[in-house]
């Protein structure tokens, strides 16, 4: 889905992400992955540069859920050790504890992909263990579009090999 990263919508996104993840019967992730996208949409929202435009993306690959947030600032963020009483910037340290893995990627010239990932405690949805799935969330006046993706270059039982710059 792509959105402005302004609060009155980050709500919205958390709602969409939640009734997603429902539908995969994966209720167990909600609060994490509503978390998680939270903290990504409100970095966008406090530090995206020229404007707070953004794609949010969620993956469900075998065992994996995978929540991304596209924008078009390509400065990395920066994660610092924060006091443990600060009431900002443990941003990306909450993601760091709550997900399996998160990372920051390039994404062309003018942007980056902030990433987590999440497992998931059930197969996906009964989908054969080679089967992948994958959801991008469309406008919400739309319904969720569910596209194949190509399984080429996975490992028999795992998500796709990470690359040095994701992971």
């Amino acid at each position: 889905m792509e959105l402005q990263a302004l609060p009155s919508r980050i709500g919205q996104v958390r709602r969409i992400v939640s009734a997603q993840l429902r539908y995969w019967h994966l209720d167990p992730l909600i609060d994490r992955a509503s978390l998680g996208v939270t903290e990504l949409l409100s970095n966008v929202h406090r530090h995206a540069q020229p404007d707070k435009t953004c794609t949010v993306e969620i993956e469900l690959l075998l065992d994996r859920l995978t929540v991304s947030v596209r924008d078009g600032d390509p400065r990395m963020p920066v994660v610092d050790d924060a006091e443990p009483l600060a009431t900002c910037g443990r941003g990306l340290a909450m993601v760091a504890a709550m997900s399996e893995s998160w990372g920051v990627r390039p994404d062309g010239e003018s942007g980056k992909v902030v990433w987590f990932t999440l497992p998931t405690s059930t197969p996906a949805v009964t989908a054969p263990s080679i089967h992948a799935r994958r959801t991008v969330l469309e406008k919400p006046a739309r319904r969720f579009a569910e596209v194949g993706v190509s399984t080429e270059g996975l490992r028999p039982g795992h998500a796709p090999a990470r690359s040095a710059v994701a992971g």
